[in-house]
């Protein structure tokens, strides 16, 4: 990947595509931002809109409207076209209709020459993203999904709420597959180096860890909560893209919970699923395996299952290692 000029091309330019061209400028992560859509007129206003604040922005950028041939020399395509998610929908009941738009889209990136990483973000996003894998033909390494990066974030805001520290001392992850069958494994969860059982069990006046495993829960159903207020959740996702993107162009080796393709870690093949991996120039470096506790591997399991089952039922399959 080339470091002088890095270049961003999004296909999809909703709430979710927008948000990351946002905090993409918002924050100088890239030189070169091209906005796709299948509604050109909205993507030649959309980059009219952002280009009118560049005087504001940290470094300069240029953003345009263009084509699938502008990802030739793409260093990343960003993937959040799709049907919406409905009030009440699940991710998974997206699949079938989102699957379908996606063998055009890759197909057209493909075709264009692009030799870059992949980024997914439309949902259901463990699938989409073992779509891609399999439309594309990449290198596992390649194709990114974003994973539980927005629900680890989550989790970690209201974990420093409760606990009164800074979210960005409280290491614990959301894995598994984003959406219902993801969860919290609280044998790995810290604040600093501590764990939070430990702090649980030395100060019971103050803390309790079964409401700590409330807000667990609560972070699982969180999307639908938004969704039931103000119809789309986009903001949060935006910033969790722009920091894998941040990664990847920094060559951070940062440890995030991506959408990635397991090769027989913790026992599952040929699914990709949210879990910590370490991202770089290359993306995903290496699939870091977490020391979870017996019942933790059989709910990764049981989440992987039911990924691998859905994908079937609806003729999408999975990818040969």
């Amino acid at each position: 990947m080339r470091v002088d000029n890095r270049k961003v091309v999004i296909v999809g330019c909703g709430f979710v595509g927008m948000s990351y061209a946002y905090a993409m400028v918002n924050q100088g992560v890239c030189d070169e931002l091209v906005l796709i859509d299948i509604d050109k007129k909205r993507a030649e206003g959309e980059a009219m809109d952002l280009n009118h604040g560049m005087a504001f922005a940290p470094t300069h950028m240029k953003i345009k409207a263009g084509d699938y041939g502008d990802c030739k020399d793409a260093d990343i395509v960003m993937i959040a076209a799709g049907v919406g998610q409905k009030p009440g929908e699940s991710r998974i009941a997206l699949l079938g209709r989102n699957a379908k738009i996606f063998e055009g889209i890759v197909s057209e990136t493909i075709k264009a020459g692009f030799e870059g990483i992949f980024l997914v973000a439309t949902n259901p996003v463990d699938i989409m993203t073992n779509v891609v894998i399999k439309l594309s033909g990449f290198p596992k390494h390649r194709v990114i999904g974003s994973g539980t990066t927005l629900d680890t974030a989550r989790l970690r805001f209201v974990l420093g709420q409760y606990f009164g520290i800074d979210p960005r001392n409280v290491h614990a992850y959301v894995i598994g597959e984003h959406g219902d069958s993801e969860f919290v494994p609280w044998s790995q969860a810290q604040l600093s180096t501590k764990s939070i059982k430990s702090v649980c069990r030395e100060h019971p006046e103050r803390f309790s860890f079964e409401e700590v495993r409330r807000l667990g829960e609560d972070v699982k159903h969180a999307a639908y909560k938004i969704i039931e207020a103000k119809r789309a959740t986009y903001y949060g996702i935006g910033m969790s893209l722009t920091r894998i993107t941040k990664a990847i162009f920094g060559d951070e080796h940062s440890v995030l919970t991506v959408s990635a393709y397991l090769r027989g870690e913790y026992g599952i093949s040929g699914v990709c699923i949210g879990i910590p991996c370490i991202i770089g120039r290359k993306g995903i470096v290496e699939n870091l395996c977490l020391e979870l506790e017996t019942e933790e591997i059989e709910k990764l399991r049981s989440s992987c299952d039911f990924l691998v089952d859905t994908a079937r039922q609806l003729d999408i399959g999975t990818v040969k290692s």
